[in-house]
């Protein structure tokens, strides 16, 4: 009976010593002890991107007064800008298009040398950021509001109301050009490309293209709408791609 408690110890031993063996078999790839597959692995870096016309733009739009008291300040911006709003409104903007963004009322001082600085005013200031979803009426929406008395328009940006898809479009260009650069690479080492062992995205952009407008000081209806080029965007998205080469 003493012989067999060697061998039983060791069956038992080797039992245990199975267990993480199978378990590593069985481990996701990546994970501590993972199997890698057998290869040389290339990882590379690639961007995509795509063009598309905006359909929609921003505007920010603003409200500046000055009155000898606060009060009388905020009272003559609240006339101006409920004006800008109606008349916004009328051009088929959306109430959930607009949306306040600045809001604020400042005394004004006069500076003499040797004196305490002196209120002689204060100034209102409201700004909204407007949302043009039809761009045949950006120059429009403008002339409107500065007729009404708006004398700040700060500049207009032109967007995508929806991106997923151009955004998707880049990611996919993205990973094309990453498989381009690793046939490339591989070819240059005499191997060949067998699949993608992994991707990473490196992030998708589509940044707001900007028109830069001259802040107008005065409160006056214009000749004609002021003609506005919506232009192109270009969006971009970037991968990081690893690859097993055989």
């Amino acid at each position: 009976m003493r012989a067999l408690v060697p061998v039983m110890m060791a069956a038992a031993l080797l039992g245990v010593e199975a267990q993480p063996a199978a378990a590593q078999m069985a481990a996701p790839m990546g994970a501590p002890g993972a199997m890698m597959p057998e290869g040389a692995m290339l990882t590379v870096n690639a961007d995509g991107k795509t063009k598309i016309a905006p359909d929609v733009a921003t505007i920010n739009i603003g409200v500046v007064t000055q009155g000898a008291t606060a009060d009388a300040a905020v009272a003559a911006n609240t006339a101006k800008m409920n004006a800008a709003m109606a008349a916004l409104k009328k051009q088929g903007i959306a109430d959930k298009d607009i949306q306040t963004s600045n809001l604020s009322v400042n005394p004004q001082y006069q500076y003499n040398q040797g004196e305490q600085p002196k209120v002689t005013g204060y100034e209102a200031n409201n700004t909204v950021t407007v949302k043009v979803r039809d761009l045949k009426k950006v120059g429009k929406a403008v002339d409107a509001v500065v007729a009404v008395g708006s004398n700040q328009i700060n500049g207009i940006s032109f967007g995508l109301d929806d991106d997923t898809k151009a955004l998707d479009a880049a990611r996919a260009d993205a990973v094309k050009n990453g498989r381009a650069r690793a046939e490339i690479y591989a070819a240059a080492a005499g191997l060949k490309v067998q699949r993608i062992v992994a991707i990473t995205e490196g992030g998708a952009y589509a940044p707001p293209m900007p028109m830069p407008m001259v802040a107008m000081a005065r409160a006056e209806k214009m000749d004609a709408a002021p003609p506005v080029s919506p232009g192109e965007l270009n969006l971009t998205a970037s991968v990081s791609i690893t690859f097993l080469l055989k």
